[in-house]
């Protein structure tokens, strides 16, 4: 009867297992290659995760292999078992961190990028990109918590630990409150759909896009590619404008002052051609007004509207630009003027 407790039982068990590996991966690449053309997800799950599994079924393969045969029976195994144990955690954590981002990201990847527009759709994607980052960084936290209580001496002194958990949380409690805070400010700003990633807001005087939203900060996209980096607990304790809190439509004004010899009534009609060559105008909203006539001008307002507020900014500059290019042309006397009254010849002042 063969004896598996050899080394010559260790050598066969060892090459079973990379044997039973091998097959494994051949049995996934033929899937790949045949449902997996039919089937993107199933594809995309395989090509993903696929290298993370066999290496996880090989690592433990081999404790198996190693503790039915002869490393079993000598006084070093358990040390080896250990190093077994902590791999397998390891690499298990690894392989679940892969199947729950791929799950997560094709939650993500199923909204278009028409519909990751609307507001709702930008909660959605927010609350599970971070999702994603807490479900990441919780298997970590897991499987550290795993390996370290493998170890008998961790679990005796976590055994004093807890004895002593009043004293230990009030310290760890003053000595973590931001980060915490951080965290918790994280968590609120998801999902009480305070900002989301996407939406306009003017942060500090800075107008941008919420581009990040981690655990710990926000990243805000400025216009002019710099980054705004801000902790989490500044949108929950500091007034902030969002531009695209309920819908991403937009109303906004321009200014220009002007003569009292401005033309109103011809005025009006050319903005409103103006408006209506415009492929930005979303025709919710377009008048001009006189808002002011003091200081020796008028003070022209026109209203415009555009669907975002990047359109919003390009019909702003456009009519701005051919209100005062059709004044320069056409009425000339418009133009904001300086008077000086004179006194007649030979009068003294």
């Amino acid at each position: 009867m063969f004896e598996w407790t050899t080394w010559l039982g260790t050598l066969i068990a060892v090459c079973v297992a990379l044997l039973g590996v091998l097959v494994i991966a051949a049995v996934l690449a033929t899937i790949n290659a045949t449902v997996g053309k039919r089937v993107p997800i199933l594809h995309a799950l395989i090509a993903g995760a696929r290298a993370r599994a066999l290496i996880l079924i090989l690592i433990a393969a081999l404790w198996v292999a190693t503790g039915l045969t002869a490393p079993g029976t000598y006084a070093w195994w358990p040390v080896l078992s250990h190093a077994f144990l902590i791999a397998t955690v390891v690499l298990g954590a690894w392989a679940v961190a892969a199947f729950a981002s791929f799950a997560f990201g094709t939650v993500l990847s199923r909204e278009s990028m028409e519909e990751a527009t609307l507001p709702e759709m930008r909660r959605m994607r927010t609350q599970l990109q971070v999702l994603r980052r807490l479900t990441t960084v919780l298997i970590g936290i897991v499987a550290i918590g795993v390996v370290l209580f493998s170890f008998p001496e961790v679990r005796a002194i976590g055994t004093s630990v807890l004895a002593s958990a009043g004293i230990v949380s009030i310290i760890a409690g003053l000595a973590a409150q931001s980060t915490l805070g951080n965290l918790i400010a994280g968590i609120q700003l998801v999902f009480s759909n305070a900002i989301r990633v996407g939406d306009v807001v003017v942060v500090e005087g800075e107008w941008g896009r919420i581009g990040e939203i981690t655990l710990s900060y926000v990243v805000v996209y400025v216009w002019d590619e710099r980054r705004l980096i801000m902790p989490c607990t500044y949108f929950t304790s500091k007034p902030f404008e969002s531009w695209t809190r309920n819908s991403p439509l937009i109303t906004g004004s321009v200014f220009f002052d002007v003569d009292w010899r401005f033309p109103v009534d011809e005025a009006r009609v050319k903005f409103m051609e103006i408006m209506e060559a415009s492929t930005e105008w979303d025709k919710r909203d377009a008048s001009m007004l006189i808002t002011d006539a003091t200081g020796g001008h008028l003070t022209v307002r026109c209203v415009v509207s555009a669907q975002d507020s990047g359109a919003l900014w390009t019909l702003r500059t456009a009519v701005r630009e051919k209100m005062v290019t059709w004044l320069q042309r056409e009425h000339p006397e418009a133009l904001l003027q300086t008077r000086v009254l004179m006194p007649p010849a030979g009068e003294s002042r």
